[in-house]
């Protein structure tokens, strides 16, 4: 009874937007990757593509330490400043460049809000969910720092102050175009690392992450990648980039799209590099704490595909807790799910950090 009603509401929630999603055409977007790739966009075929994504995952997927580690920061890059005058002036405004620069200038510049708390050494990355508005998570961010954690909630790749003009939503983050959405991945994960450097600079000892949906994703993978980051909270969490896309009802309409070339099994095979299940092998090595969770009734990160997120994790030792809320991947930001969902949040860095 609680399954179908969660999923009544999850499909009444998806709908209320359902006419603002646009399914862009399918492309390849090779000219999104390494530099050289776009000039033999002409040449392939659709069969050749497919081998080209192959082999380009599994040499990106072998070599992760480069393709996930930016190149270093400077603290000249970074520039903050106060809010804007207005009721709510609790937070600065960080900017820096990012570590890609892709063919869109306005999402080349990294935003970020930073909230302080007093005095502490620890502070927190919160990577919102995609297509996230530019409030979301702040609560968020206050309930860390009434515990002594700072925030820096970062606004993703051609989110909020770096949406493209003329866009309502952030439909370049994930679409059908296969380069262009691992380039942004890659950069949300670079933006990560480079807002890391921002706080060791700053003086910070300990920094965690904090990642929701597509912002776990992205989170996760920073987290694999880059020791200096003590402990993790992953919200919602899955295993392959594909399959999400492929069957989840918030990508239906970019499935449409995938699914004019390629199969469901290629999917998966050409987005490998950005999903997390791809790095398992890296896990052997992850011994610092997560928590890990997942909403039982979530129609867009599968039950199926976040329990091959818990076995990779399970059977290489990752020291995660895992929880499991009662609702699904909409209405985990309802009430009274968000405020349980907060909780487990701020209560697993007042623990660790307390």
């Amino acid at each position: 009874m609680l399954r179908l009603l969660m999923h009544h509401l999850e499909r009444k929630l998806h709908a209320r937007d359902i006419d603002a999603r646009v399914s862009l055409p399918f492309d390849w977007g090779l000219e999104f990757l390494d530099a050289g790739y776009g000039s033999i966009h002409e040449a392939f075929d659709s069969r050749q593509f497919i081998q080209f994504f192959r082999k380009y995952n599994a040499e990106a997927i072998a070599a992760s330490d480069n393709f996930y580690t930016p190149a270093e920061s400077c603290e000249s890059d970074f520039e903050l400043s106060a809010s804007e005058p207005g009721p709510d002036s609790s937070f600065f405004r960080l900017k820096f460049p990012s570590a890609i620069n892709t063919p869109y200038e306005k999402n080349n510049l990294v935003h970020a809000r930073f909230f302080p708390a007093g005095n502490g050494d620890s502070a927190v990355i919160v990577s919102p969910q995609w297509n996230a508005g530019e409030d979301s998570h702040v609560a968020l961010c206050r309930g860390l720092n009434r515990f002594g954690v700072s925030a820096l909630r970062l606004s993703l790749p051609f989110h909020d102050r770096r949406m493209l003009d003329g866009f309502t939503r952030a439909d370049f983050m994930v679409s059908a175009n296969i380069g262009r959405t691992i380039q942004a991945v890659r950069q949300a994960v670079l933006d990560i690392r480079r807002a890391a450097d921002w706080l060791f600079f700053q003086g910070y000892k300990r920094v965690g992450v904090v990642g929701t949906s597509i912002g776990s994703c992205v989170s996760w993978l920073a987290f694999i990648h880059d020791e200096r980051l003590e402990a993790g909270v992953f919200n919602m969490v899955s295993s392959w980039f594909g399959d999400v896309v492929w069957r989840a009802i918030t990508t239906s309409h970019i499935r449409r799209s995938l699914e004019t070339e390629l199969s469901a099994e290629q999917t998966r095979e050409v987005w490998k590099v950005i999903s997390p299940s791809a790095h398992s092998g890296r896990l052997a090595r992850v011994r610092r704490p997560a928590l890990l969770i997942s909403a039982a009734y979530d129609m867009s990160f599968l039950p199926d595909l976040s329990q091959i997120f818990f076995d990779d994790c399970e059977r290489h030792g990752v020291p995660a807790r895992k929880v499991f809320l009662p609702c699904g991947h909409y209405t985990i930001g309802q009430t009274p799910f968000k405020y349980i969902d907060a909780f487990h949040i701020i209560n697993f860095f007042r623990r660790l950090w307390r």
